[in-house]
């Protein structure tokens, strides 16, 4: 792992011995000769695709390298189960259900039409094949019984989506049922799919390991994965296909080489292969011309500034999860750090808590910006303690004042 040091800051010390040097001696002070720029890689402009809508996204960074028409509302089809399993897999995760759990299978489940897993009225499913049903071979009647299963019914388990599109920050996103099957007013964006995609990948990476596999049988039926990637592209395991006649051929897919994963999405596409190919471009795309680099591991002490009134003088501040960039090949000396901390901390200061920023650039460009916590608590100090700081901050910042 590649850490970025702090922030390049000015070097007062050597820009004080050129300013001595040219008042001793003026004529030996010379004009340095210009050092030619070091060119940049080169790099084509972003593939245009035979689609409606796409984007490029990597999963860590969560930086868009492409994109075109990402925030258009449009019919997901299909990828709409993108949610529904997230959510069986959040439930599973807080032990609310389990893998095993039988879940009673009703005629309306059974019912619904448009691709299926090929459950029976009256059986009893476990949760888990379900789940295989829904993010394999897109089955609608396994959707249906588990948004019953979670929440008596369809419709508030589209309300429950809903509640987790706004808490993702999926603010072009509105769902009406699990299943995907046209509704005017169900509809998502590409920039939102990719974000959902995202956390699907991070937050549960030991229920993502369903998304890559090839084929699904249930009931003696045995079904492909309708995600063609995952035959072509060793790298790609991920994640879902979608079509209807409104929302044409849709394809979320995922991809992780030399350690940098990216989501690719690609809306209303004209057909299967066409969806694929042009999702390929996209992710060909990304890997040819960008990295991902990781900067800082969670928890990593950046800073120790001063604390005032406390039971320590110091506290240290970092992130609280791995940071990530993603730059363009060959860009990565680019790339500084600056730290923007509180001036004036005092005690008590609780451990999570907010205490400045970090701003990323590349060259010029903001490329990320992440918070800067403290990473421990420190009680405030005893009254002699306290007393001390209160007269030292006094003297320093009247100081400052004078130097400032």
């Amino acid at each position: 792992m590649r850490f970025l040091s702090s922030v390049r800051s000015c070097r007062l010390w050597p820009v004080l011995l050129v300013c001595f040097a040219l008042v001793v001696s003026p004529v030996m002070a010379q004009t340095p000769t210009p050092q030619p720029t070091p060119p940049q890689a080169m790099m084509p402009s972003p593939p245009q695709l035979a689609a409606t809508s796409w984007i490029l996204m990597d999963a860590d960074s969560g930086r868009v390298l492409a994109e075109h028409n990402a925030d258009e509302r449009l019919p997901p089809a299909s990828l709409t189960k993108l949610m529904t399993a997230y959510l069986v897999e959040r439930e599973l995760n807080r032990d609310n259900i389990a893998p095993d759990d039988l879940v009673p299978i009703s005629e309306k489940a059974w019912r619904t039409g448009g691709s299926k897993m090929f459950i029976e009225v009256g059986e009893r499913v476990p949760v888990s094949e379900l789940l295989n049903g829904i993010i394999i071979v897109s089955g609608n009647d396994a959707s249906v019984a588990m948004a019953e299963y979670l929440a008596g019914g369809e419709a508030p388990f589209a309300d429950i989506m809903n509640q987790h599109a706004t808490r993702l920050g999926m603010h072009n996103t509105h769902f009406v049922n699990a299943t995907g099957l046209p509704h005017d007013e169900h509809y998502s964006s590409a920039r939102d799919l990719a974000l959902l995609s995202q956390h699907i990948i991070n937050d549960y990476p030991e229920h993502y390991r369903i998304y890559r596999q090839k084929n699904y049988t249930y009931g003696g039926i045995e079904q492909p994965n309708r995600n063609r990637l995952l035959w072509r592209d060793a790298s790609v395991d991920g994640l879902k296909t979608g079509w209807t006649d409104a929302a044409g051929y849709c394809l979320v897919a995922s991809a992780e080489r030399d350690d940098m994963r990216l989501i690719s999405v690609v809306m209303g596409a004209d057909s299967e292969e066409a969806r694929a190919q042009e999702s390929q471009k996209l992710l060909s795309y990304g890997f040819r011309y960008f990295e991902t680099l990781a900067l800082y591991e969670k928890g990593a002490v950046l800073s120790t500034p001063r604390v005032w009134e406390g039971s320590k003088n110091e506290l240290k501040v970092g992130v609280d999860h791995d940071v990530h960039m993603t730059v363009p090949r060959a860009r990565e000396q680019e790339l500084t750090a600056k730290l923007d901390i509180q001036a004036d901390l005092t005690a008590p200061i609780s451990a999570g808590e907010r205490v400045g920023r970090m701003e990323v650039r590349l060259g010029e460009e903001v490329v990320g910006e992440r918070p800067l916590l403290a990473l421990e608590s420190i009680e405030e100090g005893g009254f002699f303690k306290r007393l001390f700081d209160k007269v030292q901050r006094f003297f320093t910042n009247l100081v400052g004042g004078w130097f400032g």
